[in-house]
């Protein structure tokens, strides 16, 4: 296996005798349809969105020097000898702030069918070799987020491989929306007020989820106002105590979940846990529309939050290890500071040398040696 180039193909030969090559690279158009393995179909449309945005998306690169807006796609394609073309794998990322300082992988995917080729690679090894060159292409992320189902025991090997460190283990949950309204009457204490998100009410559930999430998964994600609005394509509802002005919870939009439904963050603030009740479950049904599905995570050690989707209804899918890693890279000289590195070596040059002072013989003191 060759060692990867950001930017450019990266081949790996197998062990078979017909020398087969494999290769990773971006998405194009004549990949879909290979991609007809049930391991890749409930992310065609995810798939053909990437590939629609990613022509104006090059444009503006090109002309902007900025991180990419698009999903960032990379395929493992493998060819045998006879021509034909086969898709191993995929990975799907993307930015999670302007800045590009960190990013997200989506989805790893692996081709279920099994491989009739005796040079395919090991399934570990076009996982390890999709993720490192999807982090290499990132070029000014600082941080990576991942996350992987807690009994994938080979999905968590190949991401402490990579060097990320288990952040927290979720539970993730299914709540279908009836639209009965609840069995309990959703009525709201006097100085809580529903808020659409905005760029008004933006910073009020921003401020929320700083307060509630862990300092140092705080930092590795690296989000401000803009970032949260980008990432739920302003998709959400908060309650806001308007007596302080904060927002005491919060819902919105994280993705579209491929087996239907969208994915959701609800965060409360912890001196609000009494709200897990009517006043919750209007804050969610004010959000999902009647006959809609929501995927909800929540903490392993968060009873109160357990007991209160269990009321709701909502069935429990597994739980979920949630994965970080921090990416150090070393940085060369700035070309204006290696120019004046090199100018400062051609002037020391000429600069007057300083004649060395003399240095005594003798003992300092005139007094005679002791017999």
């Amino acid at each position: 296996m060759t060692t990867s180039v950001p930017g450019q193909p990266v081949d790996a030969r197998g062990p078979g005798e017909d020398g087969g090559q494999w290769a990773i690279l971006p998405l194009q158009g004549w990949h879909l349809p290979l991609l007809d393995d049930p391991a890749f179909l409930p992310l065609q449309p995810l798939l053909q969105r990437s590939l629609l945005l990613g022509v104006p998306e090059r444009l503006l690169t090109a002309i902007v020097h900025r991180p990419p807006l698009a999903s960032e796609v990379l395929v493992a394609l493998q060819a045998g000898a006879s021509g034909h073309h086969q898709l191993l794998g995929l990975i799907i990322s993307r930015r999670l702030n302007r800045s590009g300082s960190s990013w997200q992988m989506e989805h790893l995917r692996l081709a279920l069918r099994p491989q009739n080729d005796a040079s395919s690679p090991p399934r570990d090894g076009v996982a390890a070799l999709l993720l490192r060159e999807a982090i290499q292409r990132a070029r000014g992320a600082t941080s990576w987020i991942a996350t992987a189902s807690s009994l994938d025991s080979t999905r968590l090997a190949v991401l402490r491989e990579q060097g990320f460190q288990p952040q927290r283990t979720d539970q993730i949950w299914r709540w279908q929306a009836d639209g009965s309204g609840g069995s309990s009457p959703a009525i709201l204490p006097a100085n809580l007020q529903l808020r659409s998100l905005n760029r008004r009410s933006a910073p009020l559930l921003w401020h929320l989820e700083q307060a509630t999430c862990p300092a140092q998964l705080r930092q590795l994600l690296d989000r401000r106002v803009e970032d949260l609005l980008d990432q739920s394509s302003n998709r959400g509802w908060l309650l806001v105590d308007t007596i302080r002005n904060e927002a005491v919870a919060g819902v919105r939009w994280l993705a579209d979940q491929p087996e239907g439904g969208q994915r959701v963050e609800f965060t409360l603030h912890p001196a609000w846990l009494h709200l897990l009740g009517p006043a919750g479950e209007l804050l969610l049904r004010h959000y999902a529309a009647p006959g809609s599905t929501l995927w909800l995570v929540s903490d392993v050690a968060d009873s109160a939050r357990h007991d209160w989707l269990q009321q709701l209804g909502a069935e429990l899918h597994g739980e979920q290890v949630l994965m970080a890693r921090s990416v150090w890279r070393r940085h060369g000289l700035q070309p204006a500071e290696r120019a004046a590195r090199r100018l400062e070596a051609v002037l020391e040059q000429f600069q007057p040398r300083r004649r060395p002072l003399p240095t005594p013989v003798g003992p300092l003191s005139s007094s005679p040696p002791p017999t």
